[in-house]
């Protein structure tokens, strides 16, 4: 032994040795923590790890490598609300009535939200004790009765629709996106900041609302770090109007949207940093994902698909396929997965990882991906439905994806079409959806058709939720 340990320091060591190991399997035995961050029209060639050239996304791209980075991963909707309905409730908003052909998200003068008949995560993770927050855009009704804190949160502290909405200027929307971004100012947008249920701010100051958020998680984190936690950190950003804070402002090679999300992902290099130095990175997983593809009219304040076909509001891969990154030390395998997944599949995997029982008096479209996540074993889901408002217009089963009708989104791609015999096409090998391959395939055409009888057959007619307006 050499000189410089004393008996008295030795025993000290194993003493924090013994605490460290028991520190450890208590870990070991108790339920995860669940940390969802939630981009805005993110598009799914947006970042560094998924081949964007000039944005530079260190922490998520650390988040892949050190976990699981999702190829083939989609959300409920290519619009705003009914992909968040999605998400909180795994099943397809068609089945909550937050899905309508007629107004496709919530505004500020919407008359209902989601229903409270609906389960969400949040209430499920309460079953099991959790604490539970929701940082950022809620988007599924703004009036009390519809706020997260009526809907199994215990603190809200966010945005409650788009953060466009409310615009103070009285020129025609059109003529206003128009303007250089120097021109665009967050006091030109009367959006407020809640609290719980309590207005804070108002028009919030969107300039340094990313950072506020990410602060905001890392503050509850820390705050009820002895208690298993689910964080539902839902960016505003980067949907328009683009603001980034001065920090960050004018940095990025990709100019202010790229600056948008490099401030993002500063935000999730805070926290994932705080999860480590409250020795809680072991028995946390923290999943990364978009509620739909980029809104492209905006041209250079908009995303990218990379490679996929059309963005925001279109039943193309563009449209709702989006990146998808988990991380958890002690619990997800590194690797790149090519299976289909879906954020429906959220509430059913970390439901069954929390030891809660799914709800069994409604249907849920969600599966368990846990094997996948913990193992690499294939994904459960095989196909994905894709709903424009309350039609289908496209079913993807395996690598094939067949559209019963098309259409453009916001000026772009093009009027709704038809397809008596549906188009069909080969993902695996044709992801930007360029040759129609139907004839070839009839029988996969066949299959399709039949999965859509199927389902349809099983959805109940529920109310518009989105369409009445005070």
């Amino acid at each position: 032994m050499p000189n410089s340990i004393t008996p008295k320091l030795l025993l000290t060591i194993i003493l924090l040795l013994c605490l460290h190991i028991k520190t450890n399997a208590q870990n070991a035995d108790a339920p995860p923590n669940f940390i969802i961050i939630f981009a805005d029209d993110l598009g799914y060639g947006d970042l560094g790890i998924y081949g964007h050239p000039t944005i530079k996304t260190p922490h998520l791209d650390q988040m892949a490598f050190e976990g699981q980075k999702w190829t083939n991963f989609y959300v409920g909707a290519s619009v705003c609300t009914p992909s968040r309905a999605a998400l909180l409730t795994g099943r397809l908003p068609i089945r909550s009535g937050m899905a309508s052909s007629k107004h496709r998200v919530l505004f500020p003068n919407s008359a209902n939200g989601l229903p409270a008949s609906e389960i969400t995560l949040a209430e499920q993770m309460k079953k099991a004790g959790y604490t539970t927050a929701c940082i950022g855009k809620w988007h599924l009704g703004h009036k009390k009765e519809y706020l997260p804190t009526n809907h199994g949160f215990d603190y809200y502290f966010g945005i409650p629709y788009s953060n466009d909405m409310d615009r103070l200027q009285g020129d025609e929307y059109k003529d206003y996106w128009s303007r250089n971004n120097e021109e665009i100012k967050t006091e030109h947008f009367n959006v407020p900041l809640f609290r719980n249920t309590e207005i804070i701010e108002r028009p919030a100051d969107q300039n340094s609302i990313t950072t506020r958020y990410s602060n905001e998680a890392v503050k509850y984190i820390k705050e009820h770090k002895n208690k298993p936690f689910f964080i539902y950190l839902a960016h505003n950003l980067p949907h328009v109007p683009l603001f980034a804070s001065k920090e960050f402002l004018g940095k990025s090679e990709r100019g202010l949207y790229g600056d948008v999300l490099e401030e993002i992902d500063n935000g999730i290099g805070n926290i994932l940093k705080t999860l480590k130095e409250e020795g809680l990175a072991e028995n946390t997983i923290v999943v990364f994902t978009s509620d739909n593809g980029p809104w492209l009219p905006f041209k250079l304040n908009g995303g990218s698909a990379g490679q996929l076909r059309a963005g925001k509001g279109t039943t193309w891969e563009g449209g709702m396929r989006v990146p998808a990154i988990f991380w958890g030390p002690d619990h997800i395998t590194p690797g790149s997965i090519s299976d289909m997944g879906s954020t429906m599949d959220l509430f059913t995997t970390f439901s069954k990882m929390a030891g809660v029982d799914l709800p069994a008096d409604r249907q849920l479209d969600g599966y368990d991906l846990a094997s996948t996540l913990f193992s690499k074993e294939k994904s459960p889901r095989d196909h994905m439905i894709y709903y424009r408002g309350q039609e289908i217009y496209a079913i993807r089963k395996g690598k094939y994806k067949a559209h019963f009708s098309t259409q453009g989104a916001y000026g772009q791609f093009g009027k709704r079409e038809n397809h008596p015999t549906p188009i069909l096409y080969n993902l695996n090998v044709d992801p930007s959806e360029q040759y129609n391959i139907a004839e070839q395939h009839p029988e996969i055409v066949a299959e399709i058709k039949l999965l859509k009888e199927k389902h349809s057959s099983k959805v109940i007619k529920v109310k518009d939720q989105l369409a009445e307006r005070e």
